[in-house]
């Protein structure tokens, strides 16, 4: 291994020492969100409410790209990404229903 493979070896091993701890701050996280989703999904079905609330979404959307830019990330990322957890929430949701 050369030198300048090694060097760049440890710069980037705090780098992805950090990603890791994100990572895992992440799950834990999206961990904590569905179980409350889980608890909203059962109020829900035992109030016959419907599993989607798009005005909910919509406001989210909203609420989401604007901290999106102010943490300087692309909006377009932080509207997929809450794209994908919603209708897995909704997913969820349905299946309490049942």
């Amino acid at each position: 291994m050369t030198d300048a493979v090694k060097r760049a070896a440890e710069i980037l091993e705090p780098h992805r020492a950090t990603i890791d701890r994100l990572d895992t701050i992440l799950v834990y996280t999206l961990a904590e969100r569905f179980a409350c989703t889980q608890a909203v999904g059962k109020l829900k079905a035992e109030h016959k409410l419907p599993p989607a609330d798009k005005a909910r979404e919509a406001e989210q959307i909203r609420r989401l790209e604007g901290l999106a830019r102010e943490a300087d990330l692309d909006p377009e990322f932080a509207k997929k990404f809450l794209a994908f957890i919603t209708e897995e929430v909704i997913q969820h949701h349905m299946k309490i229903q049942k």
